[in-house]
């Protein structure tokens, strides 16, 4: 089904996971771009100093303390839009939290804890938002990961979250189509990106963790969402580098289960644990749209931005294809 979703500077644009990283950058940039943002998050304190930033640059913002683990803190979220906007017309899911550490050693809690916010994070958020969107026409976008198509070793329950809401995202896409409902759904796929996702992480390791590079700028991420917020996708990488990982995966699984030591490596930083517990179980200092890694951060992706334009987006495919194959060659 074809979509047709309003221009940016008419929409009203509701975001979990608003107080930082990801969510923050994309609701910066849509307030500079005219939107009218809705935050959600658990700092209350972060998110009425983003709003008055906002509001200071000339942006139209409102925000509503949410955990997204608690359907009634969602639905009290989208009260607030429609109490200060009348609506909304694009609904981000971003929330996400993640653990390092072997699944050996991750307590029952703590990863029912991500899945609480992780995966019924994205559930209580769609199934809130698709009523409205299906009676008003919109999008719902759910922020995944190149996770979602690969495991992480060290960050296994966070792989198996985010594949978690791949599937629920093609399901209920599928039963929307079924419906003939106005409503896009875009899955987002990031690769690394400098957030401060390792900080507020629950860490088992004896070190500070960190993401393998490549690793790109939080703004294309927000480049991309709000891209399909008007112009839908059914999904989006951001990130060539990890769109070849994925592309490895799938081509020869047994040689990239082979890279589990190499990957373990990239994610353990040279210093001692900062904060072992996180943001896991309660808000973390917020406010920040980027983490501290220490090495080069891509400003942009290639590959993000051709998908953005279906006439390249063949040609860029079979480029990952290529350079997939040539990293399987030079592994065998």
């Amino acid at each position: 089904m074809v979509h047709t979703h309003k221009p940016l500077d008419q929409q009203v644009i509701v975001i979990t996971g608003a107080s930082s990283g990801i969510g923050l950058a994309t609701a910066r940039m849509a307030a500079r771009e005219g939107a009218r943002v809705v935050m959600g998050a658990r700092n209350a304190e972060a998110l009425a100093a983003i709003q008055e930033d906002i509001e200071r640059e000339g942006g139209q913002a409102t925000h509503a303390v949410c955990d997204v683990g608690r359907r009634e803190d969602v639905r009290a979220l989208a009260d607030t839009a429609i109490e200060r906007f009348g609506g909304f017309d694009t609904w981000v899911n971003d929330a996400g939290i993640s653990i390092f550490g072997r699944l050996e050693e991750v307590s029952d809690e703590d990863s029912e804890r991500l899945f609480r916010t992780n995966f019924w994070g994205t559930v209580h958020g769609s199934l809130v938002a698709v009523p409205h969107l299906k009676r008003h026409g919109g999008a719902l976008i759910n922020v995944g990961s190149i996770a979602s198509d690969m495991a992480i070793p060290l960050q296994a329950m966070y792989s198996a979250s985010k594949h978690a809401i791949r599937g629920f995202t093609d399901g209920l896409r599928a039963e929307l189509e079924m419906e003939g409902a106005p409503v896009s759904v875009t899955l987002i796929k990031p690769g690394s990106i400098d957030t401060p996702l390792p900080h507020h992480a629950r860490n088992y390791m004896d070190r500070e963790p960190q993401l393998p590079p490549p690793v790109y700028h939080p703004d294309e991420v927000a480049r991309a969402i709000l891209h399909a917020a008007v112009h839908p996708h059914r999904e989006i990488y951001v990130g060539g580098g990890g769109r070849v990982l994925t592309g490895f995966k799938k081509m020869a699984p047994q040689a990239f289960d082979r890279l589990g030591a190499v990957m373990s490596r990239a994610q353990r930083s040279a210093e001692p644990p900062r904060d072992p517990q996180g943001a896991l179980h309660q808000p973390g200092p917020d406010g920040h749209v980027r983490g501290s890694y220490p090495g080069y951060v891509r400003r942009t992706s290639t590959y993000t931005r051709a998908q953005l334009h279906p006439l390249t987006t063949s040609a860029v495919v079979a480029g990952v294809g290529l350079a997939a194959a040539a990293l399987m060659r030079r592994r065998a």
